[in-house]
């Protein structure tokens, strides 16, 4: 195919591997992918923990150093996109319609089903639930983008770099071997991460939509009713793709964010109003209060507890760091021409404060329903336990309705970025692949999340993700090593120019 390099070659020949695998054997594939994940997070948790912080410091750091100041692209590049629109594309790749689900069904965990330490019902657990769903959402995740989109942009837009992962090590490594080999493998696992987690996420979405419609009107919850969501929804995807990111990732985006907040609004407005201003102000603080605490709790002397962190914060960061290399190229993209100051304020604080106001609206609307006995959400699944928690307010059809529209342009917004990633990563890093690329890669997501949906074998993916996040951790500290390096030989060479034309304009006077 033309354009296209080795990489997506050596990506898709995995990827197809791992479908058969999951055709043919998808209880094996999940059996043996579930005790790598299990090892992983029992040997690596408290790595995972440490590396976290440690890219959290890296990005509080940059804000406030002279590193501040640098452009990502050229002294006269402004940014492609309003700040309003660029927040929302942000928010639209980094989170998408997890956070639709888990808004409710994670608050309800933590408090009625699976606490992180108080007892299950408690007024303590109640809080603690909110306040686990901001940490587990907030800074940190966004941190773990921060970076990966940082050293991209930088190296992209201000060094004329390829858009590609390899291409950021080139200080620390030489361009020659970033340009064979070791290059062609780190990026080889950086579309795989992406593939796989895209497929996973598109198969789990056809299903939550198809839950939410099963539960609203009756149609059937079976794979046929999936296969029909999932290939109306790649039409969708694929036609936004064609239309370039400027157009349609940006407007459905835009349209996302503020069919979203209508139904925060209103939410707000008929749900537990006083009762949702109260726990927002009091989890804030108490999010702020133990943010060390949570951040490196490992729970060493108590079983249930380190239980917990494993399948919780454990797993969260894990997921986050196997979505890096697509949302870090995808908010690379769009971020040219901002400071690494602005770049970072915004991409750290904007995103997870809406997250906040989103836990806040939904969870503590969800936790008041079974607090009061008014419904047993946590009795609820996944796929319905928003709808569930919508039924019981004034609006509830309506707010349901709503919601489904919000999940569906989130699932093509999600869809239509990871084409556009894909197709830079297989292209030798052009930041406008083409359309071919890109729907060649929306098709061949889409094929895989059918057979993974049709032979169950999502949880074996997911597993390959979370093992796949244990190697791209240590790219991305070298990824934040070789952007400091070539950043701070930037500003001293800066600094020399001027100190040469100083004494030059000393001398002619």
């Amino acid at each position: 195919m033309k354009n296209v390099s080795s990489v997506f070659w050596y990506s898709l020949s995995i990827c197809a591997v791992l479908v058969i695998w999951g055709v043919i054997a998808p209880t094996q594939l999940q059996a043996i992918t579930s005790n790598v994940t299990k090892y992983i997070s029992e040997a690596f948790g408290w790595y995972y923990l440490l590396i976290i912080m440690i890219l959290l410091a890296f990005c509080i750091y940059l804000i406030f150093s002279r590193f501040g100041r640098i452009k990502l692209g050229k002294e006269s590049d402004h940014p492609e996109f309003s700040l309003p629109s660029w927040f929302a594309m942000l928010f639209s790749a980094g989170m998408g319609m997890g956070l639709v689900f888990w808004t409710t069904a994670e608050p309800i965990s933590h408090a009625f089903k699976s606490p992180p330490g108080a007892e299950a019902g408690s007024n303590e657990a109640l809080k603690e639930s909110l306040q686990y769903s901001f940490f587990h959402w907030g800074i940190h995740a966004w941190a773990v983008y921060g970076v990966v989109a940082l050293a991209l942009a930088y190296f992209k837009f201000r060094k004329d770099l390829p858009g590609l992962i390899s291409a950021t090590l080139i200080p620390i490594f030489g361009e020659k071997s970033m340009r064979g080999m070791p290059g062609k493998l780190i990026d080889t696992l950086a579309v795989f991460a992406t593939v796989v987690g895209v497929a996973s996420t598109l198969g789990f979405g056809s299903a939550q939509i198809n839950g939410g419609l099963a539960y609203l009107f009756d149609t059937p919850q079976n794979f046929g009713m999936q296969l029909l969501i999932l290939a109306i929804s790649t039409v969708l995807f694929i036609a936004s793709a064609w239309s370039g990111i400027g157009k349609g990732i940006k407007y459905l985006s835009n349209a996302n964010m503020g069919l979203g907040f209508l139904l925060l609004i209103i939410l707000f407005i008929v749900g537990p109003t006083l009762y949702i201003l109260n726990m927002f102000t009091n989890t804030l603080g108490s999010y702020i209060a133990n943010f060390f605490d949570m951040s490196f709790r490992m729970s060493p002397l108590n079983e249930q507890g380190r239980t917990w962190i494993d399948n919780w914060t454990i797993f969260y960061w894990a997921w986050w760091i196997s979505w890096a290399p697509f949302v870090g190229i995808f908010i690379a993209r769009i971020s040219k021409g901002r400071t690494i100051k602005e770049f970072l304020l915004g991409v750290l604080f904007v995103p997870a404060l809406v997250c906040f106001i989103f836990f806040a609206v939904f969870g503590v609307s969800a936790l008041n329903l079974e607090q009061n006995g008014i419904a047993l959400i946590s009795n609820y699944s996944l796929e319905t336990t928003t709808f569930g928690v919508l039924q019981n307010y004034p609006l509830g059809e309506f707010m349901s309705l709503l919601t489904i529209v919000v999940i569906a342009i989130f699932f093509i917004t999600s869809a239509d970025s990871a084409t556009f990633v894909l197709g830079m990563l297989s292209t030798g890093g052009s930041i406008n692949p083409a359309n071919s690329v890109k729907i060649l890669w929306g098709l061949a997501m889409s094929a895989m999340a059918a057979i993974i949906v049709y032979f169950g074998g999502t949880q074996g993916l997911q597993n390959m993700l979370i093992i796949a996040a244990l190697p791209f951790s240590v790219v991305m500290l070298l990824m934040g090593a070789s952007f400091y390096k070539a950043a701070r030989h930037d500003i001293e060479k800066k600094a020399k120019r001027k100190d040469i034309e100083k004494e030059k304009y000393k001398q002619s006077s």
